[in-house]
């Protein structure tokens, strides 16, 4: 989408639009549409041209043909709230968080509402090995004990949900960061194993109200997955479980959850068998069937439980791939695996 996003510079000026190389003809994975990958450019210049009038003339032509392709996606999200639940290797390397933050702020500028939620396990990792001290996992889970707790606000809230917020004001749009404890947004409640992982806590209610007075706004609310409950205890949630409840909260268009897998596959040992569209029962069935497994099952459930609180889709995307959110919202072939209702 290189070149829609220069092409759309005009709707955000402020956003670094990334420019395709002149010449560069040919098709990645940024554009996996058939009809983009393999239709003829209309207005290559003849061998008469000049070669810098030709390689001009063609790059103006592909910016054009790729434009004119994004329109109908665009018209279709247009006004819509997408939540995207951010981490995995998009989190960890500079140049996948810069594509992220990018295609965040193009679909911003072209009329999404976009929300980002977000977790940090490596950084919370590397802050308590700093402090000396050590992370425990159990069934996969972090223990947090008082002191656990106490670092994973301080970095979740105070570096990691400030450090995005900075990248996307610096890319041309205006986020605002919060917590679940902000305007009340989330309400906590211990996690049914909180006797063995200590303060790690589940959504017990969602308040979206000051969610939508900044996304009416044109902000990007960027929202960390930390609750207090009632009596102002906080808790570590699970990212992905917020960002399903918000999405179900907001009435979202869809949800999309950032990974480190291509998606859903129909042979766990064979990445080529990836499933790109399946509904709630197909989706169950899998599960029902063991093909469904491992890390992969509560980002399965969080989808089906935000699609019966009535999301229209919920999409797991491969976050090692560049501008796959893009990829995902402006191009028929997705990213990953799409579950509708």
């Amino acid at each position: 989408m290189a070149g829609a996003a220069k092409t759309l510079t005009n709707l955000c000026p402020s956003f670094p639009f990334p420019t395709k190389p002149q010449n560069q003809l040919t098709t990645s994975h940024a554009f996996p549409s058939t009809r983009l990958r393999h239709r003829a450019i209309s207005a290559v210049a003849n061998a008469a041209q000049p070669p810098l009038a030709a390689a001009t003339a063609t790059e103006g032509q592909y910016r054009v043909d790729v434009l004119s392709e994004s329109l109908p996606f665009i018209q279709k999200f247009r006004g819509k709230t997408i939540v995207v639940k951010y981490g995995g290797a998009a989190m960890k390397s500079p140049e996948l968080q810069a594509s992220v933050i990018n295609d965040l702020v193009l679909l911003s500028c072209v009329g999404l509402r976009p929300v980002l939620v977000h977790g940090g396990g490596p950084e919370i990792n590397s802050w308590l090995g700093r402090l000396n001290i050590p992370a425990v996992f159990r069934d996969g889970l972090r223990v947090t004990d008082a002191d656990t707790m106490e670092i994973v606000s301080m970095v979740l809230v105070g570096k990691v949900n400030k450090t995005l917020v900075s990248l996307i004001n610096k890319a041309g749009a205006t986020a605002v960061g919060l917590s679940g404890m902000d305007g009340r947004l989330l309400t906590a409640r211990p996690a049914p194993k909180a006797a063995a992982l200590g303060f790690v806590g589940e959504v017990a209610r969602v308040d979206p109200t000051v969610l939508r007075s900044l996304i009416d706004t044109n902000h990007i609310p960027v929202v960390t997955s930390v609750a207090a409950d009632e009596s102002g205890q906080p808790y570590n949630i699970n990212a992905d479980t917020v960002a399903g409840e918000l999405a179900a909260a907001l009435g979202a268009e869809k949800l999309i959850l950032l990974t480190d897998v291509a998606g859903i596959l129909e042979d766990r040992n064979d990445p080529d068998s990836l499933v790109k569209k399946i509904d709630i029962k197909g989706v169950k069935k899998m599960m029902e069937d063991e093909k469904v497994g491992g890390g992969m099952i509560p980002k399965v459930n969080c989808c089906v439980r935000s699609l019966a609180q009535g999301v229209t889709t919920a999409s797991i995307i491969d976050g090692r791939v560049p501008h796959s959110l893009l990829l995902e919202i402006l191009t028929d072939e997705g990213a990953g695996t799409m579950i509708t209702g």
